[in-house]
């Protein structure tokens, strides 16, 4: 039976999690998506390759496991901050926004938004099975009630107005990937970007 690290058994999974999250995060570093294989994902993790089976079948499932566990915390946040309907959207908008970006600095969030990380987004389902998809739902809840309330001009396609805007979060992300210093700057140029564009036009 291979040994326990941490002193339960879900605290030993949570830390292997963590090392398959930091083992993609290097090898990603080293050699393109479609190259690296679980082979190689189980010696820089230092696990046995039959037990790197018992968390994923394949890179696929294991791609998908890392970064469902990785937004649940992002999604349970956004969603409690969006349901707080008394008050302001903009301000809800904010704080979302840095919620994103603060989740988006944890490694294995952090595997989407380094350089060599494009086939590795492409195998991240679209749709209602895209573990994001539940988060953009919440916000587009807050740019309709911003909209309703007279907060926020109103942008005709709700949706494509939060896929776009999402770009801008993305960018943030990338460049706390590259720079974890650059939080703030990045958080407060988010919201600057966003916010302006959702911003009602004088009459």
């Amino acid at each position: 039976m291979p040994r326990i690290r941490g002193a339960s058994i879900e605290e030993h999974h949570e830390m292997v999690w963590s090392d398959l999250a930091e083992a993609m995060q290097q090898l990603l570093l080293e050699r393109n998506y479609d190259s690296i294989n679980m082979g190689h994902i189980a010696a820089r993790a230092g696990l046995a390759r039959n037990t790197l089976y018992n968390y994923a079948r394949d890179k696929h499932g294991l791609v998908m496991a890392l970064t469902q566990r990785a937004s649940r915390p992002m999604l349970e946040c956004v969603a409690a901050i969006a349901a707080r309907s008394s008050d302001p959207a903009s301000e809800r908008m904010r704080e979302i926004i840095e919620a994103v970006l603060k989740a988006c600095s944890d490694q294995a969030m952090q595997l989407m938004f380094q350089p060599g990380s494009g086939p590795l987004v492409a195998e991240v389902p679209k749709g209602p099975d895209n573990p994001f998809n539940a988060i953009v739902v919440e916000v587009e809840n807050v740019v309709q009630d911003g909209i309703a309330r007279g907060e926020f001009r109103d942008v005709g396609d709700v949706h494509l107005t939060v896929e776009l805007l999402s770009g801008a979060l993305r960018a943030g992300a990338e460049r706390i990937g590259r720079d974890p210093a650059a939080f703030t700057a990045a958080v407060h140029a988010a919201r600057e970007i966003i916010l302006a564009s959702l911003a009602r036009h004088p009459d």
